[in-house]
């Protein structure tokens, strides 16, 4: 079997050591890095090309909404993301699931049934937290809350700091080449942020998102 390499990203340093040890001890994942936020991870997401599973914290900055996983999903077909949550919320399930993420993990699941519901997404599948199947009713239902201020798409949330730092650049007319050198970030991640930046306002391409990132749009920081 080839080595395996997983990322934990979570800004609890003691529950990445315990996933880390889960991983190594339990899967022989010959690596696991562990980042304490959402920005260090992509960075060491499009600096390690062989990642198998990206394991996220919902509750990160950026996260709390699907924009960043599916930019995540969409620039790393080939890894296996899923999401380990506190939150028991059924409304976080499915945005998290909508996103395309391979499973949703609940944090207060015991070391027996967080290792079965990681083997499951190991193995190829999806794993949905069993209290979703209380709700089938819902799960067609829109899972958005509607933002009065804007329809930029996949919002409700804002663009993290290093986004907004990259939408800067990108309104003045930087390449991704460019924008990478000026903040000491790979191209890869940068790529990354630039996806997230689309899904943030509903665009397809760079040109869109440098006249949306020209206007006011709501989180903008002041200058």
């Amino acid at each position: 079997m080839s080595a395996r390499i997983g990322l934990i990203a979570d800004d609890d340093a003691y529950f990445r050591m315990a996933v880390s040890a889960i991983l190594t001890r339990r899967f022989d994942f010959s690596d696991v890095i562990e980042a304490g936020s959402l920005d260090e991870a992509l960075e060491r997401l499009s600096g390690e090309a062989d990642i198998d599973v990206a394991l996220f914290d919902l509750s990160m900055p950026g996260l709390r909404t699907p924009m960043n996983l599916r930019a995540v999903r969409e620039c790393f077909p080939q890894t296996r993301v899923a999401v380990i949550s506190g939150s028991n919320s059924r409304r976080d399930m499915l945005l998290a699931l909508e996103a395309g993420v391979h499973g949703y993990v609940n944090k207060s699941l015991s070391i027996t049934e967080l290792t079965t519901a990681l083997e499951t997404i190991f193995n190829g599948g999806i794993y949905v937290p069993p209290s979703l199947a209380d709700i089938s009713a819902e799960i067609g239902e829109p899972a958005r809350e509607a933002s009065p201020s804007s329809d930029h798409g996949d919002m409700p949330g804002q663009l993290t700091p290093r986004q907004q730092d990259v939408l800067d650049l990108l309104v003045q007319g930087k390449t991704n080449k460019e924008i990478a050198n000026a903040l000491g970030l790979g191209e890869g991640t940068v790529k990354i942020h630039m996806a997230a930046i689309f899904r943030y306002f509903g665009v397809n391409n760079r040109a869109a998102a440098a006249v949306a990132g020209a206007r006011p749009y709501p989180g903008r920081r002041a200058f």
